[in-house]
């Protein structure tokens, strides 16, 4: 079983499949609660999403395999939360220069 709670995504897609239609998708793959996708940048033939995954048990084969499917391609994986549980970024003085 794999630990991973939380994955965001830099995704090109094709204008076809909808954000609406990506979304579902990947919402129906086992070991997922929740997807959010934010349209960033369009242009004459892509798009590129902002892909929110959580869940239990991402399985991120599965992701890519259905992201895949979909004509999709990872530009990058941008955040991974893993563990027992996801824990959320702590902001640092670092973080206000």
């Amino acid at each position: 079983m794999t630990d991973i709670k939380r994955i965001v995504l830099d995704v090109l897609k094709p204008h076809k499949p909808s954000l609406v239609e990506m979304s579902v998708r990947l919402s129906s793959l086992k070991g997922v609660d929740g997807v959010t996708c934010t349209l960033d940048e369009v242009d004459q033939e892509t798009e590129s999403v902002k892909v929110t995954i959580e869940g239990p048990s991402i399985n991120y084969p599965s992701v890519e395999d259905a992201l895949r499917e979909l004509g999709a391609v990872i530009h990058s994986v941008d955040l991974v939360a893993s563990g027992k549980r996801a824990v959320e970024d702590v902001r640092t003085g670092q973080d206000h220069r």
